[in-house]
Protein backbone atom coordinates (compact mmCIF):
# COMPACT_ATOMS: atom_id res chain seq x y z
CA UNK A 1 0.00 0.00 0.00
CA UNK A 2 1.51 3.53 -0.81
CA UNK A 3 1.92 5.82 1.47
CA UNK A 4 0.02 8.78 1.75
CA UNK A 5 2.88 11.62 0.82
CA UNK A 6 3.94 14.05 3.35
CA UNK A 7 1.98 17.28 3.61
CA UNK A 8 4.68 20.14 3.32
CA UNK A 9 4.15 22.94 5.78
CA UNK A 10 5.19 26.54 5.74
CA UNK A 11 4.23 29.94 7.35
CA UNK A 12 4.46 33.62 6.80
CA UNK A 13 3.39 36.99 8.07
CA UNK A 14 0.71 37.34 5.39
CA UNK A 15 -1.00 34.68 2.73
CA UNK A 16 -2.21 37.09 -0.39
CA UNK A 17 -4.66 34.66 -2.20
CA UNK A 18 -4.48 35.97 -5.97
CA UNK A 19 -2.09 37.41 -8.39
CA UNK A 20 -3.92 39.71 -10.06
CA UNK A 21 -2.46 43.58 -10.04
CA UNK A 22 -4.39 44.30 -6.70
CA UNK A 23 -3.19 41.17 -4.54
CA UNK A 24 0.58 41.41 -6.37
CA UNK A 25 0.34 45.62 -5.54
CA UNK A 26 -0.74 44.33 -1.79
CA UNK A 27 2.34 41.93 -1.67
CA UNK A 28 4.67 45.10 -2.90
CA UNK A 29 3.66 47.26 -0.16
CA UNK A 30 4.52 44.71 2.58
CA UNK A 31 7.66 43.58 1.24
CA UNK A 32 8.46 47.72 1.12
CA UNK A 33 7.93 47.48 5.41
CA UNK A 34 10.01 44.18 5.40
CA UNK A 35 6.87 41.72 6.21
CA UNK A 36 7.30 38.35 4.49
CA UNK A 37 4.49 37.51 2.43
CA UNK A 38 3.89 34.09 0.00
CA UNK A 39 1.13 34.65 -3.01
CA UNK A 40 -0.98 31.97 -3.90
CA UNK A 41 -2.53 32.08 -7.73
CA UNK A 42 -4.84 29.14 -8.86
CA UNK A 43 -4.06 30.10 -12.74
CA UNK A 44 -0.24 28.24 -14.07
CA UNK A 45 0.63 31.63 -15.90
CA UNK A 46 -0.31 35.64 -16.32
CA UNK A 47 -3.10 36.16 -17.73
CA UNK A 48 -2.83 37.74 -21.55
CA UNK A 49 -5.61 39.70 -22.10
CA UNK A 50 -6.58 42.92 -21.36
CA UNK A 51 -9.67 43.37 -19.72
CA UNK A 52 -8.87 46.75 -17.89
CA UNK A 53 -6.94 49.19 -19.47
CA UNK A 54 -7.22 52.62 -17.71
CA UNK A 55 -5.24 53.97 -14.89
CA UNK A 56 -6.94 56.76 -13.17
CA UNK A 57 -4.99 59.98 -11.43
CA UNK A 58 -5.26 59.02 -8.13
CA UNK A 59 -3.91 55.59 -8.82
CA UNK A 60 -1.46 56.85 -11.32
CA UNK A 61 -0.21 59.54 -8.35
CA UNK A 62 0.09 56.34 -6.21
CA UNK A 63 1.88 54.08 -8.62
CA UNK A 64 4.67 57.06 -9.17
CA UNK A 65 5.21 57.71 -5.30
CA UNK A 66 6.11 53.73 -5.32
CA UNK A 67 8.75 53.78 -8.18
CA UNK A 68 6.55 52.39 -10.96
CA UNK A 69 7.67 55.45 -13.78
CA UNK A 70 8.04 53.14 -16.29
CA UNK A 71 4.59 51.75 -16.25
CA UNK A 72 3.23 55.12 -16.56
CA UNK A 73 5.79 56.07 -18.90
CA UNK A 74 4.46 53.78 -21.41
CA UNK A 75 0.90 54.48 -21.03
CA UNK A 76 -0.97 56.47 -23.26
CA UNK A 77 -2.68 59.73 -21.35
CA UNK A 78 -6.56 60.49 -22.25
CA UNK A 79 -7.88 63.84 -21.27
CA UNK A 80 -11.62 62.61 -21.66
CA UNK A 81 -13.82 60.68 -19.37
CA UNK A 82 -17.36 59.93 -19.44
CA UNK A 83 -20.15 59.44 -17.38
CA UNK A 84 -22.42 56.79 -18.67
CA UNK A 85 -21.27 57.50 -22.32
CA UNK A 86 -21.09 61.16 -22.25
CA UNK A 87 -17.99 62.70 -22.60
CA UNK A 88 -16.38 65.40 -20.44
CA UNK A 89 -12.51 66.34 -20.02
CA UNK A 90 -10.48 65.46 -17.12
CA UNK A 91 -7.36 67.09 -17.75
CA UNK A 92 -8.29 69.82 -15.38
CA UNK A 93 -7.90 68.21 -12.30
CA UNK A 94 -4.91 69.21 -9.51
CA UNK A 95 -2.42 66.44 -10.55
CA UNK A 96 0.83 66.01 -12.78
CA UNK A 97 -0.86 62.99 -13.61
CA UNK A 98 -4.46 64.50 -15.03
CA UNK A 99 -6.66 62.58 -17.18
CA UNK A 100 -6.89 58.25 -17.71
CA UNK A 101 -3.68 56.34 -18.42
CA UNK A 102 -4.18 53.58 -21.03
CA UNK A 103 -2.22 50.73 -20.42
CA UNK A 104 -3.10 47.16 -20.71
CA UNK A 105 -3.91 45.26 -17.43
CA UNK A 106 -1.84 42.20 -18.56
CA UNK A 107 1.70 45.15 -18.85
CA UNK A 108 0.35 46.59 -15.49
CA UNK A 109 0.34 42.72 -13.52
CA UNK A 110 3.64 42.23 -15.12
CA UNK A 111 5.25 45.07 -13.66
CA UNK A 112 3.75 44.88 -10.96
CA UNK A 113 4.57 41.18 -10.10
CA UNK A 114 8.36 41.44 -11.24
CA UNK A 115 8.59 44.20 -8.35
CA UNK A 116 6.92 42.23 -6.03
CA UNK A 117 9.14 39.38 -6.31
CA UNK A 118 12.75 41.52 -6.83
CA UNK A 119 11.24 42.65 -3.36
CA UNK A 120 11.08 39.08 -1.51
CA UNK A 121 7.74 37.77 -2.08
CA UNK A 122 7.43 34.13 -2.90
CA UNK A 123 4.63 33.52 -5.74
CA UNK A 124 3.16 30.08 -6.07
CA UNK A 125 1.64 29.33 -9.13
CA UNK A 126 -0.58 26.78 -10.13
CA UNK A 127 -1.75 26.71 -6.33
CA UNK A 128 -5.53 26.48 -5.04
CA UNK A 129 -7.07 27.45 -1.93
CA UNK A 130 -8.76 24.71 -0.34
CA UNK A 131 -9.82 25.36 3.27
CA UNK A 132 -8.69 27.61 6.19
CA UNK A 133 -9.49 28.17 10.17
CA UNK A 134 -9.20 30.63 11.91
CA UNK A 135 -6.52 30.01 15.80
CA UNK A 136 -6.08 33.01 17.92
CA UNK A 137 -3.03 34.22 16.94
CA UNK A 138 -2.65 32.68 13.12
CA UNK A 139 -4.95 31.27 10.12
CA UNK A 140 -4.02 28.10 9.08
CA UNK A 141 -4.40 27.30 5.37
CA UNK A 142 -4.99 23.92 2.82
CA UNK A 143 -3.30 24.35 -0.63
CA UNK A 144 -3.53 22.04 -3.21
CA UNK A 145 -0.73 21.97 -5.77
CA UNK A 146 1.36 20.84 -8.95
CA UNK A 147 3.44 18.81 -6.58
CA UNK A 148 1.34 17.89 -3.85
CA UNK A 149 -0.53 19.71 -0.84
CA UNK A 150 0.52 22.74 1.27
CA UNK A 151 -0.30 23.40 4.85
CA UNK A 152 0.43 27.43 4.92
CA UNK A 153 0.23 29.23 8.59
CA UNK A 154 -0.37 32.95 8.53
CA UNK A 155 -0.95 35.78 11.00
CA UNK A 156 -3.26 37.22 8.43
CA UNK A 157 -4.26 35.92 5.02
CA UNK A 158 -5.92 38.51 2.30
CA UNK A 159 -8.19 37.47 0.18
CA UNK A 160 -7.51 39.21 -3.46
CA UNK A 161 -9.36 36.19 -5.70
CA UNK A 162 -11.90 38.31 -7.68
CA UNK A 163 -15.42 38.31 -7.31
CA UNK A 164 -16.56 34.59 -6.81
CA UNK A 165 -13.52 34.74 -3.94
CA UNK A 166 -12.86 31.51 -2.45
CA UNK A 167 -11.61 33.29 0.47
CA UNK A 168 -14.31 35.66 1.25
CA UNK A 169 -16.57 31.96 0.92
CA UNK A 170 -14.15 30.22 3.00
CA UNK A 171 -14.51 32.92 5.75
CA UNK A 172 -17.86 33.02 5.92
CA UNK A 173 -17.97 36.69 4.67
CA UNK A 174 -21.54 38.13 3.27
CA UNK A 175 -22.51 40.51 0.91
CA UNK A 176 -25.39 43.19 -0.64
CA UNK A 177 -25.71 41.43 -3.94
CA UNK A 178 -27.92 42.27 -6.51
CA UNK A 179 -28.25 39.67 -9.51
CA UNK A 180 -27.90 40.66 -13.16
CA UNK A 181 -30.07 41.81 -15.59
CA UNK A 182 -28.19 42.85 -18.57
CA UNK A 183 -25.17 41.41 -20.36
CA UNK A 184 -22.69 42.56 -22.68
CA UNK A 185 -20.32 40.32 -24.91
CA UNK A 186 -17.08 41.37 -25.83
CA UNK A 187 -13.96 40.31 -28.34
CA UNK A 188 -10.74 41.34 -29.30
CA UNK A 189 -10.32 40.92 -33.39
CA UNK A 190 -8.01 41.07 -35.69
CA UNK A 191 -8.76 41.24 -39.55
CA UNK A 192 -11.30 43.46 -39.56
CA UNK A 193 -12.00 47.12 -41.00
CA UNK A 194 -14.82 49.05 -39.15
CA UNK A 195 -15.54 52.07 -37.90
CA UNK A 196 -14.36 53.29 -34.33
CA UNK A 197 -17.69 53.69 -32.02
CA UNK A 198 -17.44 55.92 -28.26
CA UNK A 199 -20.39 53.99 -26.73
CA UNK A 200 -22.67 54.02 -29.98
CA UNK A 201 -26.26 53.67 -28.73
CA UNK A 202 -28.20 52.53 -31.98
CA UNK A 203 -31.95 51.13 -31.87
CA UNK A 204 -31.49 47.96 -31.02
CA UNK A 205 -28.52 48.19 -28.35
CA UNK A 206 -25.23 49.66 -27.65
CA UNK A 207 -21.74 49.13 -30.10
CA UNK A 208 -18.19 49.96 -29.09
CA UNK A 209 -15.38 49.62 -31.32
CA UNK A 210 -11.83 51.00 -30.99
CA UNK A 211 -8.63 49.56 -32.95
CA UNK A 212 -4.92 49.67 -31.89
CA UNK A 213 -1.95 48.17 -33.49
CA UNK A 214 -4.47 46.34 -35.60
CA UNK A 215 -6.60 44.47 -33.23
CA UNK A 216 -9.97 45.89 -32.78
CA UNK A 217 -12.23 45.76 -29.32
CA UNK A 218 -15.68 45.27 -30.21
CA UNK A 219 -18.36 45.16 -27.16
CA UNK A 220 -21.99 44.72 -27.72
CA UNK A 221 -25.17 44.81 -25.85
CA UNK A 222 -29.24 44.37 -26.64
CA UNK A 223 -31.67 46.14 -25.33
CA UNK A 224 -34.09 43.73 -23.36
CA UNK A 225 -31.92 40.51 -23.80
CA UNK A 226 -31.62 38.21 -21.24
CA UNK A 227 -28.59 37.41 -19.38
CA UNK A 228 -27.41 33.70 -20.69
CA UNK A 229 -26.03 31.73 -18.20
CA UNK A 230 -22.41 30.56 -19.02
CA UNK A 231 -20.09 28.32 -18.55
CA UNK A 232 -17.44 29.41 -20.78
CA UNK A 233 -17.00 32.48 -22.33
CA UNK A 234 -18.87 33.57 -25.58
CA UNK A 235 -17.73 31.84 -29.10
CA UNK A 236 -16.69 34.39 -31.88
CA UNK A 237 -19.76 32.95 -34.06
CA UNK A 238 -22.35 34.74 -31.20
CA UNK A 239 -20.56 37.95 -30.94
CA UNK A 240 -20.76 38.44 -34.49
CA UNK A 241 -24.15 37.52 -34.92
CA UNK A 242 -25.35 39.94 -32.21
CA UNK A 243 -22.71 42.36 -33.63
CA UNK A 244 -24.76 42.70 -36.81
CA UNK A 245 -28.08 42.52 -35.34
CA UNK A 246 -27.05 45.34 -33.60
CA UNK A 247 -24.87 47.40 -35.98
CA UNK A 248 -25.89 45.97 -39.05
CA UNK A 249 -21.89 45.07 -39.80
CA UNK A 250 -20.35 41.45 -40.58
CA UNK A 251 -17.31 40.87 -38.78
CA UNK A 252 -17.68 37.04 -38.84
CA UNK A 253 -14.65 37.23 -41.33
CA UNK A 254 -12.15 38.33 -38.26
CA UNK A 255 -9.97 36.06 -36.05
CA UNK A 256 -10.87 36.44 -32.59
CA UNK A 257 -7.85 36.75 -30.26
CA UNK A 258 -9.64 36.53 -27.10
CA UNK A 259 -13.75 36.76 -25.93
CA UNK A 260 -15.63 37.05 -22.90
CA UNK A 261 -18.53 38.57 -21.17
CA UNK A 262 -19.80 40.50 -18.10
CA UNK A 263 -23.19 41.73 -16.48
CA UNK A 264 -24.20 43.56 -14.36
CA UNK A 265 -24.10 41.77 -11.11
CA UNK A 266 -22.91 43.58 -7.78
CA UNK A 267 -21.78 43.18 -4.62
CA UNK A 268 -19.91 44.54 -1.65
CA UNK A 269 -18.79 42.92 1.08
CA UNK A 270 -20.19 43.78 4.38
CA UNK A 271 -17.53 43.84 6.05
CA UNK A 272 -13.55 44.06 4.84
CA UNK A 273 -12.22 41.90 7.78
CA UNK A 274 -13.36 39.07 10.39
CA UNK A 275 -10.70 38.75 12.43
CA UNK A 276 -7.21 37.92 10.64
CA UNK A 277 -8.84 37.80 7.62
CA UNK A 278 -9.19 40.84 5.09
CA UNK A 279 -10.37 41.24 1.24
CA UNK A 280 -9.60 43.63 -1.29
CA UNK A 281 -10.32 44.53 -4.95
CA UNK A 282 -12.75 42.48 -6.83
CA UNK A 283 -13.44 39.90 -3.81
CA UNK A 284 -14.79 42.96 -1.50
CA UNK A 285 -16.96 44.91 -3.98
CA UNK A 286 -17.96 44.00 -8.12
CA UNK A 287 -19.78 45.80 -10.40
CA UNK A 288 -20.54 45.89 -14.43
CA UNK A 289 -16.83 47.22 -15.64
CA UNK A 290 -17.52 51.06 -16.79
CA UNK A 291 -14.54 53.12 -16.64
CA UNK A 292 -12.27 51.08 -15.23
CA UNK A 293 -13.45 51.37 -11.66
CA UNK A 294 -12.60 48.24 -9.97
CA UNK A 295 -9.07 47.79 -11.11
CA UNK A 296 -8.47 51.25 -9.64
CA UNK A 297 -10.28 51.01 -6.63
CA UNK A 298 -8.76 47.82 -6.07
CA UNK A 299 -5.29 48.74 -6.72
CA UNK A 300 -6.28 51.92 -3.92
CA UNK A 301 -7.15 49.28 -1.47
CA UNK A 302 -3.67 47.64 -1.56
CA UNK A 303 -2.35 50.71 -0.76
CA UNK A 304 -4.91 52.03 2.24
CA UNK A 305 -4.27 48.11 3.74
CA UNK A 306 -0.51 47.93 3.20
CA UNK A 307 0.57 49.88 5.54
CA UNK A 308 -1.82 49.26 7.95
CA UNK A 309 -1.49 45.58 8.22
CA UNK A 310 2.34 46.42 8.09
CA UNK A 311 2.30 48.26 11.14
CA UNK A 312 -0.16 45.55 12.97
CA UNK A 313 2.60 42.64 12.13
CA UNK A 314 5.06 45.01 13.50
CA UNK A 315 3.40 46.32 16.18
CA UNK A 316 3.53 49.78 15.99
CA UNK A 317 -0.11 49.88 14.69
CA UNK A 318 -2.90 50.98 17.35
CA UNK A 319 -5.92 48.03 17.53
CA UNK A 320 -8.33 49.88 15.92
CA UNK A 321 -6.07 50.95 12.93
CA UNK A 322 -6.64 47.94 11.05
CA UNK A 323 -10.44 48.32 11.41
CA UNK A 324 -10.09 51.71 9.85
CA UNK A 325 -9.31 49.68 6.66
CA UNK A 326 -12.62 48.95 6.45
CA UNK A 327 -14.11 52.07 7.38
CA UNK A 328 -12.86 54.35 4.61
CA UNK A 329 -12.26 52.10 2.01
CA UNK A 330 -16.09 50.30 2.27
CA UNK A 331 -17.27 53.88 1.69
CA UNK A 332 -15.48 54.31 -1.75
CA UNK A 333 -16.72 51.22 -2.78
CA UNK A 334 -20.34 51.92 -1.83
CA UNK A 335 -19.94 55.36 -3.74
CA UNK A 336 -18.26 53.54 -6.59
CA UNK A 337 -21.33 51.32 -7.09
CA UNK A 338 -23.90 53.76 -6.67
CA UNK A 339 -22.28 55.93 -9.47
CA UNK A 340 -21.38 52.53 -11.69
CA UNK A 341 -25.84 51.58 -11.00
CA UNK A 342 -26.49 55.38 -12.30
CA UNK A 343 -24.27 55.22 -15.36
CA UNK A 344 -24.82 51.90 -16.37
CA UNK A 345 -29.12 52.86 -16.41
CA UNK A 346 -28.00 55.97 -18.43
CA UNK A 347 -25.45 54.08 -21.28
CA UNK A 348 -27.85 50.93 -21.46
CA UNK A 349 -31.96 52.06 -21.21
CA UNK A 350 -34.03 52.08 -23.44
CA UNK A 351 -35.74 54.66 -24.95
CA UNK A 352 -37.10 55.92 -22.07
CA UNK A 353 -33.91 57.22 -20.78
CA UNK A 354 -33.19 59.69 -23.45
CA UNK A 355 -35.04 62.33 -21.37
CA UNK A 356 -32.73 62.18 -18.92
CA UNK A 357 -29.78 61.33 -21.12
CA UNK A 358 -30.77 64.92 -22.34
CA UNK A 359 -30.75 66.52 -19.21
CA UNK A 360 -27.04 65.09 -17.84
CA UNK A 361 -25.66 66.42 -21.49
CA UNK A 362 -26.88 69.80 -20.37
CA UNK A 363 -25.38 69.47 -16.75
CA UNK A 364 -22.19 67.94 -17.70
CA UNK A 365 -21.50 70.72 -19.74
CA UNK A 366 -21.97 73.37 -17.04
CA UNK A 367 -18.34 74.04 -15.38
CA UNK A 368 -19.49 73.05 -12.01
CA UNK A 369 -20.70 69.79 -12.77
CA UNK A 370 -18.32 69.09 -14.80
CA UNK A 371 -15.46 69.63 -11.79
CA UNK A 372 -17.29 67.52 -9.60
CA UNK A 373 -17.44 64.49 -12.00
CA UNK A 374 -13.83 65.38 -12.69
CA UNK A 375 -12.65 64.85 -9.41
CA UNK A 376 -14.93 62.56 -8.55
CA UNK A 377 -14.20 59.61 -11.63
CA UNK A 378 -10.32 60.94 -10.85
CA UNK A 379 -10.52 59.60 -7.41
CA UNK A 380 -9.01 62.51 -6.03
CA UNK A 381 -12.06 63.54 -4.11
CA UNK A 382 -11.79 60.90 -1.51
CA UNK A 383 -10.88 62.33 2.11
CA UNK A 384 -9.77 59.80 4.92
CA UNK A 385 -9.91 60.89 8.63
CA UNK A 386 -12.40 62.44 10.38
CA UNK A 387 -11.59 66.22 9.61
CA UNK A 388 -10.73 67.74 12.98
CA UNK A 389 -8.09 69.87 11.39
CA UNK A 390 -7.28 71.67 8.58
CA UNK A 391 -6.39 69.59 5.31
CA UNK A 392 -7.07 66.81 7.71
CA UNK A 393 -7.86 63.95 5.27
CA UNK A 394 -6.37 65.25 1.91
CA UNK A 395 -3.14 64.10 -0.12
CA UNK A 396 0.12 65.64 0.42
CA UNK A 397 0.67 65.02 -3.31
CA UNK A 398 -1.86 68.04 -4.22
CA UNK A 399 -0.72 70.56 -1.96
CA UNK A 400 1.94 73.08 -2.73
CA UNK A 401 4.40 71.92 -0.34
CA UNK A 402 8.47 71.30 -1.60
CA UNK A 403 11.61 69.96 0.20
CA UNK A 404 14.44 72.04 1.65
CA UNK A 405 16.33 71.89 -1.26
CA UNK A 406 13.32 73.15 -3.49
CA UNK A 407 12.24 69.80 -5.02
CA UNK A 408 8.74 68.92 -4.51
CA UNK A 409 7.78 67.42 -1.25
CA UNK A 410 6.20 64.09 -2.35
CA UNK A 411 9.07 63.08 -4.23
CA UNK A 412 11.10 60.61 -0.98
CA UNK A 413 8.76 61.81 1.47
CA UNK A 414 5.84 59.50 0.21
CA UNK A 415 7.82 56.54 -0.56
CA UNK A 416 7.92 55.45 3.91
CA UNK A 417 6.57 52.98 4.57
CA UNK A 418 5.93 54.68 8.35
CA UNK A 419 4.03 57.86 9.19
CA UNK A 420 6.33 61.17 8.94
CA UNK A 421 5.90 64.36 10.68
CA UNK A 422 5.99 67.49 8.14
CA UNK A 423 7.21 70.40 9.67
CA UNK A 424 6.36 73.36 7.20
CA UNK A 425 9.36 76.16 7.61
CA UNK A 426 9.07 79.56 6.51
CA UNK A 427 11.52 79.73 3.29
CA UNK A 428 13.35 82.60 5.09
CA UNK A 429 13.92 79.78 8.15
CA UNK A 430 15.06 77.00 5.65
CA UNK A 431 18.69 77.79 6.62
CA UNK A 432 18.36 76.58 10.46
CA UNK A 433 16.38 73.47 9.18
CA UNK A 434 19.56 71.17 7.34
CA UNK A 435 17.63 67.69 7.61
CA UNK A 436 15.67 65.74 9.89
CA UNK A 437 16.46 64.72 13.43
CA UNK A 438 18.00 61.55 14.61
CA UNK A 439 16.94 58.07 13.38
CA UNK A 440 16.07 57.42 17.17
CA UNK A 441 12.65 58.97 16.94
CA UNK A 442 9.97 56.59 16.02
CA UNK A 443 7.74 59.02 14.30
CA UNK A 444 10.68 60.69 12.02
CA UNK A 445 10.55 64.47 10.81
CA UNK A 446 10.88 66.35 7.65
CA UNK A 447 10.98 69.71 6.66
CA UNK A 448 9.32 71.44 3.99
CA UNK A 449 8.41 75.01 2.66
CA UNK A 450 4.76 76.22 2.19
CA UNK A 451 4.41 77.65 -1.19
CA UNK A 452 1.64 80.49 -1.79
CA UNK A 453 -1.98 80.00 -0.55
CA UNK A 454 -0.59 77.28 1.82
CA UNK A 455 -2.84 77.56 5.14
CA UNK A 456 -1.06 80.21 7.85
CA UNK A 457 -2.25 77.79 10.30
CA UNK A 458 -0.84 75.12 9.34
CA UNK A 459 2.47 74.67 10.77
CA UNK A 460 2.85 70.86 11.10
CA UNK A 461 0.94 67.68 9.59
CA UNK A 462 1.06 64.26 10.14
CA UNK A 463 1.68 62.61 7.06
CA UNK A 464 0.66 58.85 6.71
CA UNK A 465 2.72 56.14 4.70
CA UNK A 466 0.32 56.23 2.16
CA UNK A 467 -0.18 60.33 1.69
CA UNK A 468 -3.35 61.10 3.49
CA UNK A 469 -3.02 63.80 5.92
CA UNK A 470 -4.01 62.31 9.58
CA UNK A 471 -3.81 65.69 11.33
CA UNK A 472 -2.67 69.20 10.11
CA UNK A 473 -2.25 72.27 12.64
CA UNK A 474 -0.14 74.39 14.32
CA UNK A 475 -0.99 72.65 18.41
CA UNK A 476 2.13 70.52 19.64
CA UNK A 477 -0.48 68.65 22.17
CA UNK A 478 -3.14 68.56 19.57
CA UNK A 479 0.07 66.47 17.47
CA UNK A 480 0.64 64.38 19.83
CA UNK A 481 -2.42 63.42 20.57
CA UNK A 482 -3.08 62.20 17.03
CA UNK A 483 0.13 60.38 17.20
CA UNK A 484 -1.12 58.88 19.92
CA UNK A 485 -4.79 58.23 18.00
CA UNK A 486 -3.10 57.01 14.67
CA UNK A 487 -0.13 55.36 16.06
CA UNK A 488 1.43 53.22 18.67
CA UNK A 489 4.31 55.61 19.95
CA UNK A 490 5.08 57.54 22.80
CA UNK A 491 4.16 61.12 21.92
CA UNK A 492 7.23 62.45 24.04
CA UNK A 493 9.59 60.83 22.04
CA UNK A 494 8.16 63.51 18.45
CA UNK A 495 10.82 65.34 17.32
CA UNK A 496 10.27 69.20 18.03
Amino acid sequence: MTPEPAVQSLSTQVLVVGAGPVGLLLACELRRARVPVIIVERLPSPMTESRASQLTTLTAELLHERGFDALLDAAVCEPRAHFGGLPFDVSGVPSQYAGHWKVPQYRTESIIGRRAETLGATLLRAHELTDMSERAEHVRCGVRGPDGDLRIQAQYVVGCDGAASTVRRLAGFTSTVTGPTRELLRADVTGINIRDRRFERLAGGLAVAGTSDGVTRVMVHAFGADVAERMAPPGFAAIARLWEEVTGEDISGGTAIWTDSFDNASGLADSYRRGRVLLAGDAAHWHMPIGGQALNVGLQDAVNLGWKLAGSVHGWAPPHLLDSYHDERHLVAARVLRYVAAQEAVLLGQAEIEPLRAVLTELVGLEPVRDHLSRVLSGLDVPYGPGQSPLAGRRIANMRLRSLPGSPATVGLLAATEPVVVRLVPRAETAGHQGSPPAEFPVPTVYAIPEEGFPSEVTAMLVRPDGYVAWAGDDEEELSLAIGQWFRVRSDNVAR
